[in-house]
């Protein structure tokens, strides 16, 4: 069975695999009723599946309390969520640099530079990385310490996924790094086995994708790169 995904805005997705509906770092729940077409997830079309729904942390671009209600209407509903969220009644928290077993998936979370956690799933076959905010940020005007405390923190983890194939990365390129936009997603893609890799967390400006498309440092990755910048784009892998 192929594996469907769903681009939900900036760093939100929906993973359909073949047991699971999996839906990451989602909080544009505007306009409503619209449907995965439009990028908005109505939770009662879900609930003939088994649904886990996972938070990378707190910022509001990342996450939505409105996903907290939806065990009320998804009867095989997953929350987990990064341990800088505050506690929520049935969900599974995780911190940073963690493992979580359970009967169908394992999880690891991997250390952000940032705020919580990036996500390495394996479930149904597959591996699949969320970065959330981990990344190899680089702010121009920034103190050279600091930018250099982002690569050395973002080095320091893509290294665990070293001699791993990952199946489906999802992978922050933010043109409000300018001219260090793609330098975390070069790293990963040149030092990390990934079959296919979604870039993400570039909020309206899509075109920042057809920028890394045609960046000179994409093209030995370049086919490997999956376009998905509109709400609701989905593609069959």
């Amino acid at each position: 069975m192929k594996t469907k995904i769903w681009y939900l805005y900036h760093s939100g997705f929906a993973v359909q695999t073949a047991r699971h509906f999996l839906i990451f770092d989602y909080w544009k729940q505007s306009p409503k009723g619209k449907g995965l077409e439009s990028g908005v997830i109505d939770p009662a079309a879900l609930k003939e599946h088994d649904v886990i729904a996972f938070a990378s942390h707190k910022h509001g671009d990342h996450f939505n309390r409105g996903i907290l209600g939806w065990g009320q209407v998804i009867p095989r509903y997953r929350l987990v969520l990064s341990d800088d969220i505050p506690k929520a009644p049935g969900a599974l928290m995780v911190g940073q640099g963690s493992r979580l077993s359970q009967s169908d998936f394992e999880l690891e979370t991997l250390i952000s530079n940032d705020e919580g956690v990036a996500f390495v799933l394996d479930i149904d076959g597959l591996r699949i990385y969320h970065a959330g905010d981990l990344n190899w940020w680089h702010w121009e005007g920034e103190p050279d310490d600091d930018n250099k405390g982002m690569e050395e923190s973002y080095k320091s983890q893509v290294a665990l996924l070293q001699n791993r194939q990952i199946d489906i990365a999802f992978v922050p390129v933010d043109p409000r790094l300018e001219d260090q936009y793609a330098w975390g997603i070069n790293h990963l893609m040149q030092t990390v086995d990934v079959r296919k890799v979604f870039p993400m967390h570039f909020g309206k400006d899509g075109q920042v994708v057809d920028r890394l498309l045609n960046d000179e440092a994409s093209k030995g990755y370049r086919e490997k790169i999956v376009k998905l910048v509109r709400r609701g784009d989905s593609v069959e892998i």
